[in-house]
């Protein structure tokens, strides 16, 4: 890999792991599903006019505008009020497993020992996260369960759909959840606008950065990554997210760190690398440079 797509890799995922310390912020002065609104009315404002879609790829999109945008995005902003930055990053990290146990079950694809171990390791991970004092009660947990379960199930959607572009996928998602974040919002919180008319700089920064910063242009140079070198050499780096994310949370919002976050993430985050991570590929790749590329 060039030293300067290196660096990308990193700012990608940095990126990344700062939007939860952002999206904390935001929630000093926002209701969460309001601020998920607003965070896809800003996206659906930047990207609709420059995106088209056919009659084929609607039902998908709605679909995904359901599980990745209602389900991941809204409850997790959601469960982020009641914990702190890194838990919350650290328990949405098993929205990968969770897609690779759901692809055997539903895709019938085939999950090697080894998967199947890290996977295991994964949700050890979870059940000693459960005792962390980070997570006030065990509705917070399942919150947050759910939103790695939206994921997931958006990955095998995506996987089913037809072809879209990136960009096009994220503008209509927002927009076609604007509708289905927004009703929740007027039927379960109250005061939305006078919130947002009082907010100060970490409410708008909380929902600018969340939009623009990680959706638009994070995932614009990871899939401009993705096109230039093997998904398996790239995507072991989202690894680094969750574990940027607890130091960015300890180090900006004064967040604790304890026992059961510190053995808790390293499970979660270890066994979701032994379950992902392609070693034959990799040590391929380490080989042959000229393979890096596709």
């Amino acid at each position: 890999m060039a030293l300067r797509h290196f660096f990308l890799v990193l700012m990608v995922v940095s990126i990344w792991a700062f939007n939860n310390v952002a999206v904390k912020w935001g929630l000093l002065e926002l209701p969460p599903l309001f601020l998920t609104w607003m965070r896809f009315v800003v996206v659906a404002i930047v990207l609709i006019p420059f995106c088209r879609i056919t009659r084929q790829q609607l039902p998908w999109l709605l679909a995904l505008a359901f599980t990745f945008g209602f389900m991941h995005f809204s409850l997790l902003f959601v469960g982020m009020r009641y914990t702190d930055a890194g838990t919350g990053a650290i328990v949405v990290q098993l929205g990968t497993p969770v897609a690779m146990l759901l692809a055997m079950v539903v895709l019938k694809e085939q999950l090697k020992a080894i998967q199947l171990v890290g996977i295991a390791i994964s949700l050890s991970g979870v059940a000693v996260l459960s005792g962390s004092p980070t997570i006030p009660a065990w509705w917070v947990l399942v919150i947050l369960l759910c939103s790695a379960t939206g994921w997931a199930v958006s990955n095998l959607i995506v996987k089913k759909s037809p072809p879209i572009k990136p960009l096009t996928m994220t503008g209509w998602i927002a927009f076609l959840a604007v509708p289905i974040v927004g009703l929740s919002s007027f039927v379960m919180e109250s005061h939305q606008f006078y919130a947002l008319s009082q907010a100060g700089w970490r409410g708008w920064f909380g929902i600018l950065y969340s939009a623009i910063a990680s959706s638009i242009v994070a995932y614009t140079l990871w899939y401009g990554l993705l096109k230039k070198y093997n998904v398996n050499l790239i995507m072991p780096y989202s690894l680094l997210t969750p574990v940027l994310s607890v130091l960015m949370g300890i180090v900006v919002l004064g967040d604790s760190l304890n026992s059961f976050k510190i053995i808790g993430a390293s499970l979660v985050i270890c066994g979701t690398a032994i379950a992902v991570i392609n070693v034959r590929s990799l040590r391929m790749h380490a080989r042959f440079p000229r393979l890096r590329r596709r």
